[in-house]
């Protein structure tokens, strides 16, 4: 097997076709994603015109026409999920394959839907190249630590049940490979950092619902695709920890920035260009290395 086949890419495609009918159920959460992905654009006076958001399930949209976007596409591997979505222009297409010419926008948003791409560096150059100079990539993901109770819970039940453990719960990148992938990428000014997103079900089977709602439901093609046995659910919830609020399954999301290269943007300095001594910033002495400091 291809080492950077890890999903099953018709499988995400069927999940988010099946989804697509009762993705409101999970609106609340993705509308808290979604604007706090969004509120990045207040850091920047920069103003956009051509906007594309990735599978946004319909709240990412709006939400940047309210912010005075005028043009914006949604993009989703689901066709159903677009229609879900409701009204704008959309497009069909594969995040692995941008079916956009160079420099199409000024705008690219993926709210919590980049995490089951196989090729998530290839997908960024795409991105990136998509991109007109000085434009602005933002996105969101799952980071390491998400469902971590869950995958904890589901590894035990299974390894009593069957005496081995399935991967029933997506990998998820480290946040400090992020940054790294945006300049691997292409993209100038990259900067990834962390939210944590509270959560909490009163029971197990209102967390499994929520993730079928959202098309989230497992699509690892290692996974064993036998039949679970039956008492594999109920006995992973009943080892989910519950705390003051119920079952926490531990949100977190990776948030990445960067922007197209542009002339005018910030370069960072030549080694010896400094103007200016550190020390006299400081108003400190400057000393050689290995000299002691007197009184």
């Amino acid at each position: 097997m291809d080492a950077m086949m890890v999903f099953d890419r018709a499988l995400v495609r069927r999940r988010r076709d099946r989804a697509a009918a009762r993705v409101g159920r999970v609106a609340p959460v993705l509308e808290d994603c979604a604007d706090r992905l969004l509120d990045r654009l207040d850091d920047t006076t920069r103003r956009f015109s051509r906007a594309l958001e990735i599978g946004g399930r319909g709240v990412v949209a709006p939400r940047l026409r309210a912010r005075g976007v005028p043009f914006v596409v949604s993009m989703d591997l689901s066709a159903a999920m677009l229609r879900a979505g409701g009204e704008g222009m959309a497009v069909a297409g594969d995040e692995e394959f941008l079916p956009f010419a160079p420099g199409a926008f000024d705008l690219i948003v993926a709210s919590v839907s980049l995490h089951w791409v196989n090729d998530l560096p290839g997908a960024l150059v795409q991105i990136r190249r998509a991109l007109a100079p000085d434009g602005l990539f933002l996105a969101s993901l799952p980071a390491l630590g998400t469902l971590q109770p869950l995958r904890d819970a589901l590894g035990q039940a299974e390894a009593t049940l069957r005496g081995g453990i399935s991967p029933r719960v997506s990998p998820f990148p480290e946040l400090r490979d992020g940054a790294g992938l945006l300049q691997r990428a292409g993209f100038a000014l990259p900067v990834a950092d962390l939210e944590n997103v509270s959560l909490a079900y009163r029971t197990a089977l209102g967390l499994f619902g929520d993730l079928r709602a959202a098309g989230e439901a497992n699509a690892v093609l290692a996974a064993d695709r036998r039949t679970p046995p039956r008492a594999l659910l109920p006995m992973a919830a009943a080892g989910l920890e519950r705390g003051p609020a119920g079952i926490d399954p531990v949100l977190r999301l990776m948030v990445l920035t960067g922007w197209s290269p542009h002339e005018s943007q910030q370069q960072p300095a030549r080694p010896g260009s400094a103007t200016h001594r550190l020390a006299d910033a400081l108003g400190t002495v400057e000393r050689k290395t290995g000299e002691k400091a007197g009184h």
